[in-house]
């Protein structure tokens, strides 16, 4: 923002040295007077603090001493800096409409493609060329669940992004609610802790963190779907399909679930294209009494005892009731279905029995 040089030429215009500063803007707040200028200047400790621009909870201010300037000095300071903040917000306008454009061709092209059944392509050098898909990305879909009377500006939530990430990220909007949103590789090298992470835990860690976010300083609740890094010129289009694809698959089987991605998805993604007639044969046929499934008690001590790894334990201490209580509910199931879950055979059929259900329940 081109600030020293501003400040370097009202000292040589006025004769007098200037001092950059940081201040809260509740202090600047508790400093309003009546003056007409009191948005654009305070006085503060013997000091005017011209205002440059805000940062977050805090204000930049070029300050000089009162006494250094007249009242006419001080309009033309004023007017002057008005000026520059003018033509920033102009210049920064124009760069995120010219990014919001070059989105809505990649938009348009991955909208063309798919409907032609097209889901792995390259991307033409038409839209490579003015746009940075070379460097390898992390790609997450982001789903906004807000009402349709609400709406996400590309800016703000680009803006928000680029905060989070700390750096330049790609934001493409792909429908109403839909955002692709492609985050520097560089994130999964800097580990705050040291521990060793698989880069599935990185990933997963990301998309939460992300999540977390979105949820509190957006439009509200939203889902994201996240794939491994790649390189948008060659697989953009095939991320986009895969990341739809999990998003789909985590939204209908594990719908208290937000963050969601390809790898743990994969025996649902088998299971998808079973039609309705076969999921409720093979229900019947399994668990000989489906109204079993209708107990969410039951549901939840399956589940979890399932996604613990079958210890009787863990899962005790998940559902914070005895030992003994969880042993009873597992024989009650036994006894009424002949599946014992604390066997791998039967657990797994009951993994998918219950998978098949929640589906099935919704048809």
């Amino acid at each position: 923002m081109q600030w020293d040089r501003i400040i370097q030429q009202l000292e040589h215009i006025l004769g007098t040295e200037f001092r950059l500063e940081r201040l809260p803007v509740a202090k600047w707040n508790r400093n309003a007077d009546d003056a007409k200028s009191a948005d654009k200047s305070r006085t503060i400790e013997g000091r005017n603090h011209f205002l440059l621009y805000k940062d977050g909870g805090h204000l930049q201010t070029a300050s000089v001493e009162e006494a250094a300037l007249t009242i006419s000095e001080k309009q033309l300071v004023e007017l002057m800096l008005e000026a520059q903040r003018m033509n920033n917000k102009h210049t920064m306008t124009s760069a995120h409409s010219e990014d919001e454009r070059k989105a809505g061709v990649i938009r348009a092209w991955v909208a063309d493609q798919l409907e032609q059944g097209i889901t792995d392509t390259e991307l033409p050098e038409t839209i490579t060329r003015s746009f940075p898909l070379y460097a390898s990305k992390i790609p997450l879909l982001v789903y906004g669940d807000y009402s349709d009377q609400r709406k996400a500006a590309y800016q703000d939530l680009k803006k928000l992004l680029e905060s989070f990430f700390d750096g330049e990220i790609a934001l493409i909007p792909l429908l109403d609610k839909e955002w692709l949103v492609l985050g520097p590789e560089s994130l999964l090298h800097e580990s705050g802790d040291g521990d060793e992470e698989t880069m599935e835990e990185m990933l997963a860690s990301l998309g939460q963190a992300l999540h977390e976010m979105l949820a509190t300083e957006w439009v509200g609740e939203c889902h994201v779907a996240v794939d491994y890094p790649m390189l948008p010129a060659k697989s953009l289009l095939a991320s986009i399909y895969r990341l739809r694809e999990t998003m789909s698959l985590g939204r209908t089987y594990h719908v208290a679930d937000n963050i969601h991605m390809p790898w743990r998805l994969q025996l649902e993604k088998l299971l998808q294209p079973i039609g309705e007639e076969q999921r409720q044969q093979f229900l019947e046929r399994v668990l000989k009494r489906v109204d079993l499934l209708k107990e969410a008690e039951m549901i939840t001590t399956l589940e979890q005892f399932i996604t613990l790894d079958c210890s009787v334990s863990e899962t005790a201490k998940k559902l914070f009731i005895h030992r003994n209580t969880l042993l009873y509910r597992l024989d009650k199931f036994k006894q009424e279905t002949g599946l014992d879950v604390r066997t791998f055979h039967h657990a797994l059929l009951v993994h998918v029995a219950l998978l098949l259900y929640k589906v099935t329940k919704r048809t």
